[in-house]
């Protein structure tokens, strides 16, 4: 178990559950998991509502309508973005989520140690109904559950959107050197539980847990259910020491840096100008934002 997940809070009961697939996620890995996690969901004696969104506004319709209903689970077979997705429908409720990793991050999967190559054994964490509480963290009504990026990491992302090619980590390496060649250090202004922070950073990134982007450990250190935040800043660099920086965050190495700085929260306003920051690898919103974190607010399949 990922050193990050929340305690083994017991069984729960399901009969019913609703199974919502992206069938694209991982070059199309999500179809072909899903084929083989409903079979194995429906051997179990569960009754499964095959559910399947043609875009992501039917998709978050799906899920809501589902747990509205009265499904016992929401269980997604895709990647971190329909984990997102799925989140917003179940947040506070009560109803458990669980995943059939299909995606090119899968960080979700990576914090509950769930299968991901596997979708027979992910779906058996499903059928064994063990859950887990976990914290989420909340801006206004959107939640997310990994990290919230709000600095170079976003811009990437914002490029990396926009490209058509190439597919999967290749294409956010090449907006990565693209982004380096023209990026500025950006002036921050950071609330962190009433005490003001003001400072020029390259990112800053808040974290509910330790990674994002397929395994790059940001926030190393955080824990999905101490009720915190752990907010990090990368102070002004060069551009080539960003470069060296930057593999060390797969192994959350980057906190030996002299511009690493780390704070742990219960609530943070971040504000810089021209920048949308992006949680669980989706677009979240234009800074400033405001947010804080809830604890228990999710409780998962693992």
């Amino acid at each position: 178990m990922d050193a990050g997940a929340g305690p083994v809070a017991g069984d729960v009961g399901l009969h019913e559950i609703a199974l919502l697939t992206n069938p694209t996620a991982g070059g199309g890995r999500g179809g072909r998991y899903r084929d083989a996690a409903l079979q194995r969901l429906r051997d179990s004696g569960l009754v499964v509502r095959n559910l399947e969104g043609r875009d992501a506004d039917e998709a978050a319709d799906l899920a809501r309508a589902s747990v509205a209903d009265g499904v016992e689970a929401l269980v997604l077979c895709g990647g971190d973005g329909l984990v997102h997705l799925g989140v917003q429908a179940v947040a506070g409720t009560g109803v458990p989520l669980g995943i059939i990793p299909a995606g090119t991050g899968n960080d979700v999967a990576r914090y509950l140690d769930l299968p991901r190559k596997d979708p027979v054994a992910a779906a058996d964490r499903v059928v064994a109904r063990r859950t887990r509480t976990l914290d989420l963290a909340r801006s206004g009504s959107h939640w997310f559950v990994t990290v919230m990026a709000a600095g170079f990491d976003a811009i990437v992302n914002e490029r990396a959107n926009a490209m058509r090619w190439p597919r999967g980590q290749m294409r956010y390496n090449l907006a990565t050197v693209a982004e380096l060649r023209t990026f500025h250090p950006l002036p921050y202004t950071l609330d962190l539980d009433g005490a003001t922070r003001r400072v020029d950073a390259m990112l800053v990134a808040v974290g509910n847990g330790p990674s994002f982007g397929g395994g790059l450990r940001i926030t190393e250190g955080a824990l999905l259910d101490d009720g915190l935040l752990d907010v990090v800043i990368i102070k002004e660099m060069s551009r080539a020491k960003l470069v060296r920086t930057y593999p060390k965050l797969f192994s959350g190495t980057h906190t030996t840096v002299a511009e690493y700085e780390h704070h742990r929260v219960r609530r943070v306003t971040v504000a810089a100008p021209g920048i949308v920051a992006y949680a669980d690898g989706e677009r979240f919103g234009e800074l400033p934002l405001t947010v804080e974190a809830v604890p228990g607010a999710l409780v998962a399949l693992a």
